[in-house]
């Protein structure tokens, strides 16, 4: 844990931790002595590890790992925060019309992003029948995926939740303020200590090295990108990525990233996942209509769309 100055006598306190495949970074500042500050940060870290190990589908001792291996046999009982994760996942799938869809990490088995491999149009079909998540069944404290064969992937929520919780987790160990930074989305937590606002860069999704947008946040928020230069390739000209449209089982098209700012991390991450999926108009109409929410939209031509009352982007292009 490297320790900084920070204004106002307090210390300014980062950690960083692998996460998820990536990096994960909390900042806090506080004035109670570094004993404090490492059992607050001690405590932040065991939360998101706590949350991977649970949730994650690479782990086989995972709660969703185990769910899946019951998939076709019956109904599973789950904790409240699984259900809780399940059922947001499912409202984010009739948000977007079925284009986003928990189940469609079955998919993987076809899409191959590291080797860089175009799946067969026929290979992605034989699977589409497992992407449904009319046959996620919650019930009762319980969950049944309803057919052998199917995957509960909860990764289109489950980093942002983590995020906020891990927020939740400083505050109860007395921390004001803080920012998170958990493999490019962002939770706040309070007020920046020198009174100024709270600034996150969004990087262009086409020059990785260049920042295209900054947003600047003046109190508590999330701020989430989804884009499809996260995991991807191109071949032959065509850009082929992560975010799949579970409706056809290929890329979704139209937009190359998207940035939200809402209350939480989760919020954002749900709507930014959902707008690029949706598309430019549909994923800018989304955004417009949810209540505590701004966003920006980068098009795959590079134009970007903003919510009007998106007054806290400044768009660094040209």
């Amino acid at each position: 844990m490297a320790v900084l100055t920070a204004p106002e006598a307090r210390v300014l306190y980062t950690t960083r931790f692998p996460l998820m495949g990536g990096e994960a970074l909390i900042r806090f500042a506080d004035d109670r002595g570094p004993a404090r500050a490492e059992r607050a940060a001690r405590a932040a870290v065991a939360e998101a590890r706590r949350i991977e190990a649970k949730f994650s589908r690479y782990r086989p001792g995972s709660v969703l790992s185990a769910l899946n291996r019951e998939a076709g046999r019956g109904p599973v009982v789950i904790d409240g925060e699984t259900e809780h994760l399940i059922r947001a996942a499912l409202e984010l799938h009739r948000a977007t019309g079925g284009r986003f869809d928990p189940t469609v990490g079955v998919l993987r088995r076809v899409w191959d992003f590291k080797a860089a491999r175009v799946p067969s149009p026929e290979a992605v079909a034989a699977l589409l029948p497992l992407v449904d998540a009319r046959a996620v069944v919650l019930r009762c404290g319980t969950v049944a995926l309803e057919r052998s064969g199917m995957e509960l992937d909860l990764g289109g929520v489950g980093k942002e939740y983590a995020a906020d919780r891990v927020a939740e987790r400083l505050r109860e160990e007395g921390v004001d303020s803080a920012v998170l930074n958990f493999l490019g989305d962002v939770r706040t937590l309070g007020r920046r200590g020198d009174g100024r606002p709270w600034r996150v860069a969004v990087q262009d999704p086409r020059d990785r090295r260049r920042c295209r947008l900054v947003v600047r946040v003046g109190a508590e928020a999330g701020v989430a990108t989804s884009g499809d230069y996260e995991r991807g390739f191109v071949e032959e000209g065509v850009r082929y990525h992560h975010l799949l449209d579970a409706t056809t089982g290929w890329p979704a098209r139209g937009l190359a990233s998207v940035t939200v700012v809402a209350p939480t991390a989760f919020d954002a991450g749900r709507l930014a996942t959902a707008a690029i999926l949706l598309g430019p108009e549909a994923g800018l109409g989304l955004l417009e209509g949810a209540a505590g929410v701004e966003g920006a939209l980068i098009t795959e031509a590079g134009h970007l769309l903003a919510t009007a009352g998106l007054g806290a982007i400044s768009d660094q292009a040209g």
